[in-house]
């Protein structure tokens, strides 16, 4: 990991330039090229969402057989194939994923009370309505994540939505994972696909013979899904356009150089793109926690991505105060921040720019990412400036409702024909008028 001195020279090493969400490493780009026989990466996505939209299910057969090379017997997975699941995982991965469920329902749940508490004090002038139909996005193929699943379908539940989708690529033997169907119907999802990549996130923005249209996507996936994502809003909403995963540490002298080391090897274990950052005001911890990044590195399975992450990404910054510290955490914005510091609570107010903020020693992102409760679907790339955690928000819409009585006819009236005709909508106008002379 590189260790940057000062806080000018840390400024200038964390301030983005551009968002990392449709980034491609040249290697990245290469490896796909070679493995899908893409050449420009824009240009497949948008040709497979064309053919999609034109040839529907036999599109999804064509790239599920060419990408993921399994030939399909059925797009949908039955409701037998889920029951057998439960038989295929031990019990203490399933007590494991009914606690996280139960965790990340109490919390959504709870925001929900507050949102519909809030709609009744504003007297009825606004009113809430779920989305009818969501889709949900995996990761599936090689490595599968059943907390995805759970973090992304169970707030939509919450909310309400009537019919929830879930989209994930086949494994080796062709079929989804076993831990992926029991998470979904723990979650309550109502249809499982078995297809993944950019013809997916096609098929639930567009619809297709078997997979019905939705109104919004949610869920990461690979480069060529996220740039699927960004092609079909409009036609859908989507939850974001997520790139890799980061972590800011900000940790004082008290911190454990040990908690610090560990959490920077578990964010870089998420992908060679992933950036794990680590800012404090003491040049011991600096040194300290490098070491032990280089102890606990040995015998990781993932070696090699957490290698070529904190080679690239990695970073140390030392600067002068506390104060510096979380002036840079706000200009990077990070998606996870962790605060390892003394009387952490205390800085809380200070920050104003991070997608999920975790204090003191005990916390860790790893928490985060599977039992807290709240979403671990976060804005990165600096996002978190500007937009917000997953949650039942995303999978509401509010209706505004206008009445008018004579008496705010008369006093709201007259100022809106004086706009009207100042805008040179003479027909505007007239339609007030219209009723003020009846009153």
């Amino acid at each position: 990991m590189r260790i940057v001195d000062g806080f000018e020279r840390a400024r200038l090493v964390l301030s983005r330039q551009v968002s990392s969400a449709l980034f491609v490493s040249p290697s990245l780009r290469q490896s796909i090229s070679d493995r899908f026989e893409i050449d420009d990466l824009e240009q497949a996505v948008a040709e497979i969402i064309d053919e999609v939209r034109t040839r529907g299910d036999e599109a999804l057969h064509k790239y599920t057989l060419k990408f993921d090379m399994t030939r399909l017997s059925s797009l949908e997975v039955g409701k037998e194939q889920v029951r057998k699941a439960y038989q295929e995982i031990d019990s203490e991965l399933l007590s494991a994923l009914k606690l996280a469920a139960e965790r990340i329902s109490s919390f959504h749940q709870l925001q929900k009370d507050g949102i519909w508490a809030g709609v009744v004090r504003m007297g009825g002038r606004q009113l809430v309505r779920p989305l009818e139909r969501v889709g949900v996005y995996a990761p599936g193929g090689t490595a599968y994540y059943p907390s995805t699943v759970l973090m992304t379908a169970i707030p939509a539940k919450i909310a309400g939505v009537s019919e929830v989708i879930l989209v994930t690529p086949p494994g080796p033997e062709g079929q989804v994972a076993a831990t992926t169907l029991v998470a979904a119907d723990i979650a309550g999802v109502d249809r499982i696909f078995c297809v993944g990549g950019a013809q997916a996130i096609a098929a639930l923005a567009l619809g297709t013979e078997s997979v019905p249209k939705v109104d919004k996507i949610c869920g990461p996936g690979n480069i060529l899904v996220t740039m699927a994502k960004k092609m079909v809003y409009g036609f859908v909403d989507i939850d974001g356009l997520q790139g890799p995963s980061e972590v800011l540490i900000i940790a004082d002298e008290t911190a454990d150089p040990g908690y610090c080391a560990a959490d920077i090897l578990a964010q870089a274990e998420h992908d060679p793109l992933a950036s794990a950052i680590l800012i404090t005001d003491s040049l011991r911890l600096a040194n300290e926690v490098s070491q032990e990044v280089e102890r606990q590195f040995s015998g990781l399975p993932r070696w090699a991505v957490v290698q070529e992450s904190l080679a690239d990404r990695g970073i140390i910054a030392v600067v002068a105060d506390m104060d510096e510290a979380l002036e840079l955490a706000n200009l990077y914005a990070p998606e996870h921040l962790c605060l390892l510091m003394d009387k952490a609570d205390l800085y809380i107010d200070k920050i104003t720019n991070a997608g999920c903020i975790f204090t003191g020693n005990r916390a860790t992102v790893v928490l985060g990412d599977y039992v807290a409760g709240p979403s671990h679907a976060l804005p990165t790339g600096g996002t978190a400036r500007f937009s917000s955690p997953l949650s039942v928000n995303d999978f509401i819409k509010f209706i505004d409702v206008v009445t008018v009585d004579e008496a705010s006819l008369k006093e709201l009236g007259p100022a809106a024909v004086t706009i009207a005709r100042a805008e040179g909508l003479e027909a505007h106008a007239r339609a007030v008028e219209k009723r003020l002379q009846d009153v």
